[in-house]
């Protein structure tokens, strides 16, 4: 949507709105705010609102929020008198300089340099999360609302009207769901995303956390995205969906006779850098105990056809052709992860080399296929050692990001339960 301050100021007048929620993602993904006054919104505008950053991972000491006029949204849950509204905000320095360490910024900038090479691109999310009982105080249980498989319905689905009520809030918002369902687990469940510009979807995908949690409280349950809560059952993942044109022109395909030579290129680079790349895409210890169960992905592959590999190329009629990158999980930040992945692709294409996925589509066994990362110091260390990594984050993201990974690694083997631990530290706080 596009919008000038002065129709959002007008917007806030004629929509009793109290309360405007400037909100921003750290370095690891987790959605951070400050709420201002309605009067406070011109300047904002104009000059961006301070804040003591020095307790913000990623950030430093005295920081701007600058709001992002197009992504004006209304929180739906909130009381419809005395609204509530959000803006999604870019980091400024102190002195109103772009902030190097605002990967929202970093992505924005990266997409419009593709834009200048005569490349459009739209990525999209499926994103996976359980939904829990809770305990006569209030508190979560491990305890599953329901026992429910794929693709199931009421009264084995009790998990219908909660996903109902996060879809409407979603569209209320602009964000656009396209479905949902019940998936393997019990009361798991997925939504999947309209494609769209890749800031728009990152957005998306850092906000739609927060209604899943807002939504899941209103009906008694809890929600966690964690990669593999449950030690017996399917893990949850994050899906990125991804179409790519040049000139207007869709560099995939739906078959071997129809991907272009670009397209094969970019699908070769994202394998060459998954290794490198998988530690911002699965940033917990508990990420790594869901590759190779059920459908998640295990080793750097690809296919038309198999729902299991890394990559798939889905054949869907009236579809743009586009490809789906399976190993990740909500716990990354998007701006990265996808900043990333679309780097990797774009380096395959200027290399002008589809090797990789050739070979990797006439390996007749596993054995012969490269793994992912076993575990987060595996992929913590591959990732430290790429230049491909060092080219494309910024020094200080780097650091913050492998200081926050260093400790969660270091606390996991120091502890006597691995279980315990990853309860304590990633269940319902991801």
């Amino acid at each position: 949507m596009s919008f000038s301050p002065r129709e959002i100021l007008k917007f806030v007048e004629e929509n009793d709105v109290k309360f405007i929620r400037l909100t921003f993602s750290d370095v690891s993904g987790s959605l951070k705010n400050v709420a201002i006054m309605p009067d406070e919104l011109p300047r904002a505008f104009e000059y961006g609102i301070p804040f003591d950053a020095s307790s913000i991972s990623g950030c430093r000491e005295d920081m701007l929020l600058v709001p992002d006029i197009s992504t004006l949204s209304v929180l739906p849950w909130r009381p419809k008198s005395g609204r509530v509204v959000r803006f999604f905000c870019s980091l400024r320095n102190a002195d109103g300089s772009d902030y190097r360490g605002d990967m929202r910024t970093e992505l924005t900038n990266y997409i419009n340099e593709l834009r200048l090479d005569g490349y459009s691109c739209e990525m999209g999310t499926k994103c996976e999360f359980y939904l829990f009982d809770l305990d006569s105080r209030g508190e979560p249980t491990k305890t599953p609302h329901d026992n429910g498989g794929y693709l199931d319905v009421a009264p084995l689905d009790k998990c219908e009207n909660a996903r109902r009520e996060i879809c409407l809030s979603l569209e209320e918002m602009g964000m656009h769901p396209k479905s949902s369902c019940h998936k393997h687990g019990p009361a798991q469940n997925e939504i999947d995303f309209r494609e769209s510009e890749p800031v728009t979807a990152a957005d998306n995908m850092v906000h739609y956390k927060t209604v899943v949690k807002s939504i899941a409280a209103q009906n008694g349950l809890f929600a966690s995205f964690m990669p593999k809560p449950l030690p017996n059952e399917h893990g949850s993942a994050l899906s990125i969906l991804l179409s790519l044109r040049k000139n207007g022109e869709p560099i995939f395909g739906t078959s071997p006779d129809d991907m272009t030579h670009e397209g094969k290129c970019f699908i070769s680079g994202v394998l060459e850098r998954i290794r490198e790349i998988t530690a911002f895409l699965n940033p917990t210890t508990n990420s790594y105990k869901r590759f190779g169960i059920g459908y998640a992905p295990k080793y750097v592959d690809w296919s038309f056809e198999n729902r299991s590999q890394l990559i798939r190329i889905p054949r869907t009629a009236g579809l743009s052709p586009r490809i789906e990158l399976r190993s990740a999980d909500a716990c990354c930040n998007p701006y990265i992860t996808f900043r990333l992945i679309l780097a990797a692709g774009i380096e395959g294409i200027r290399s002008g080399n589809c090797s990789i996925l050739e070979s990797t589509l006439n390996h007749s066994s596993s054995s012969e296929l490269e793994p992912l990362p076993h575990s987060l110091e595996e992929a913590c260390r591959i990732a430290r050692e790429s230049d491909f990594v060092k080219r494309n984050l910024p020094e200080e993201t780097r650091s913050d990001i492998f200081s926050q990974l260093d400790k969660q690694v270091q606390e996991y083997n120091l502890a006597r339960n691995k279980d315990e631990f990853e309860e304590n530290y990633y269940f319902k706080f991801v």
